[in-house]
């Protein structure tokens, strides 16, 4: 749940390296969606795709946008949509699920996905699953045909290597990217990150009930201690929420930099991130290695 923080900036420039730049859409409005996908097309033409939570309320209009907007990829977690699947095909669009289940990476499959994000539950955000990063992808590889793409503390480039040692088709990185110079995060997220170890991130239960991996702060130490502020109102931006706190404010204020009311989410590999780099450096690091 990259709420505005993997944008039409840094999408462009990891496309621009020849990776899959991903617009994170949850959060946004159907407009400001459209306009992403427009100005990441303006600074780039490799491959965007964009990654929309299944659990907001508005997933389905946003996938729609997302197509009318020629996207390249539909990626989705945090729940499972068995209708993006008709809709990937009938646009002729690759979707790819995020899964931490062999359950759920087999019907992904027969649903007809064009790849599968084995995600571990050592990723930062949201998670699904109880096993790592290297189990799932060792479960799921061994069982699908198709592409399958690791992702959970994946964070260096050793960690790409190892990745790609055990099986893995690609690679999904977060949090490296979170602290790069075209990430929409703020200059206090990103010195709250390069500051940060891996005793740091704790579990939380977000109000979309699921657990999720964040940089303890005062926020998370109250969420965890249920002493969370509730909504002062809804907008229903959740299919089903707790209503314990509201998920979506906590990360635009970590997005903004708020130390108090914000929440940050991120993996356990943020303490193998100790400067800000371009997206480029990141790249060429990784193809150096």
């Amino acid at each position: 749940m990259a709420i505005k923080i993997s944008m039409s900036e840094l999408a462009a420039a990891v496309a621009n390296e020849g990776g899959i730049g991903i617009i994170a859409g949850t959060a946004l409005s159907a407009e400001e969606l459209k306009k992403e996908i427009e100005r990441a097309r303006e600074l780039s033409d490799g491959i965007i795709g964009v990654n929309i939570m299944f659990a907001a309320s508005e997933f389905s209009s946003l996938i729609k946008q997302a197509v009318d907007s020629g996207i390249d990829l539909i990626v989705s977690g945090a729940g499972f949509s068995r209708d993006m699947f008709s809709i990937g095909k009938e646009a002729d669009i690759p979707v790819v699920p995020i899964v931490s289940s062999l359950r759920l990476a087999k019907i992904s499959e027969k649903l007809g996905a064009s790849a599968i994000v084995a995600e571990g539950e050592n990723a930062g955000g949201h998670l699904g699953g109880e096993e790592n990063s290297g189990k799932i992808l060792k479960k799921i590889k061994d069982e699908v045909s198709i592409p399958v793409i690791s992702a959970g503390n994946i964070v260096t480039p050793a960690d790409v290597k190892n990745a790609f040692k055990r099986g893995a088709d690609g690679v999904q990185m977060g949090t490296r990217f979170l602290v790069s110079k075209e990430s929409d995060a703020s200059e206090e997220f990103m010195e709250l990150c390069e500051n940060a170890r891996s005793k740091d991130v704790v579990k939380i239960m977000s109000s979309v009930g699921l657990p999720g991996r964040a940089i303890r702060t005062k926020m998370a130490e109250k969420i965890i201690e249920n002493k969370a502020p509730s909504p002062e109102e809804c907008i229903n931006c959740l299919k089903q929420c707790s209503q314990k706190f509201c998920v979506r404010e906590a990360l635009l204020a970590g997005r903004r930099g708020d130390l108090e009311e914000g929440l940050f989410f991120t993996g356990p590999g943020i303490e193998k991130v100790d400067e800000v780099l371009t997206v480029k450096e990141i790249f060429e690091k990784i193809k150096s290695y």
